[in-house]
């Protein structure tokens, strides 16, 4: 993807900030309290674990306010999303992964810092970092209508190999596609999300601008496996991906 493309490996070279944020780190992981029964898909909900990363009102502010920068309207929260993306770290492990998203570091000389709203470690088990009513910043131009998987893992491979990771990622994936009414098509990878018809991005230097993990090929496998699991819990699938040249 040429220059328009941020390479999700950085996240591994802030070792610094690792090490700062370690006074951070919540004291506890505890499991998320259960689903109601009254919310769609309360059924097909994963075990997640609860190990938040701090969001306070400053963090919140940042984002109304780049919400303002980046989509035209001011706003920092995620009430009714409409697209998952599906990340992968490029970084192996989970500690400084979290680290890197609970400095709210700046990114691309910007606050917040990144984040995504799910982090699945190698070993399959889920956490969640942060409230689903919140905007994370994890995909440019989506993060107003989107939820954030991050995959612990150096590459695209690593994920797709990865059996306990992958079973995780697709019962979590299809838990909120049907709590939110999202078709398989709006379930995209990183790499695709120029192409995505929800994508806005008001910054001129960042319109043409991605990441490069899970592109068209990667996600094409996923969404195969994603498509069975769904129709076999009768879970709605809808039409294929309809993407939109981005002209860049």
């Amino acid at each position: 993807m040429g220059d328009r493309t941020v390479r999700r490996a950085s996240l591994g070279s802030i070792v610094a900030i690792a090490v700062l944020t370690t006074a951070l780190m919540p004291s506890a992981t505890v499991p998320l309290a259960a689903t109601p029964r009254s919310d769609p898909g309360w059924d097909l909900r994963p075990q997640i674990m609860w190990k938040p990363i701090p969001f306070p009102d400053l963090r919140k502010e940042q984002m109304a306010a780049y919400s303002q920068r980046h989509y035209g309207r001011r706003g920092w929260r995620l009430p009714d999303p409409a697209v998952i993306v599906e990340h992968v770290t490029g970084d192996s492990s989970f500690d400084s992964v979290w680290s890197t998203f609970a400095s709210n570091a700046r990114d691309l000389g910007e606050k917040p810092g990144t984040c995504a709203h799910f982090l699945i470690d190698t070993d399959g088990t889920i956490y969640q970092l942060a409230d689903r009513e919140v905007r994370c910043r994890h995909t440019i131009g989506l993060n107003h209508v989107s939820l954030g998987i991050d995959h612990v893992g150096r590459s695209a491979r690593n994920v797709l190999r990865n059996p306990a990771m992958m079973r995780s990622s697709l019962r979590l994936t299809l838990w909120l596609m049907a709590s939110y009414g999202i078709e398989v098509r709006n379930v995209i990878g990183d790499a695709e999300s120029l192409e995505s018809p929800y994508r806005l991005e008001r910054y001129a230097a960042w319109r043409c601008m991605t990441h490069d993990d899970l592109g068209h090929r990667e996600m094409r496998r996923y969404r195969d496996r994603l498509r069975d699991i769904a129709r076999s819990n009768d879970v709605p699938v809808g039409p294929s991906p309809e993407w939109v040249d981005p002209r860049c």
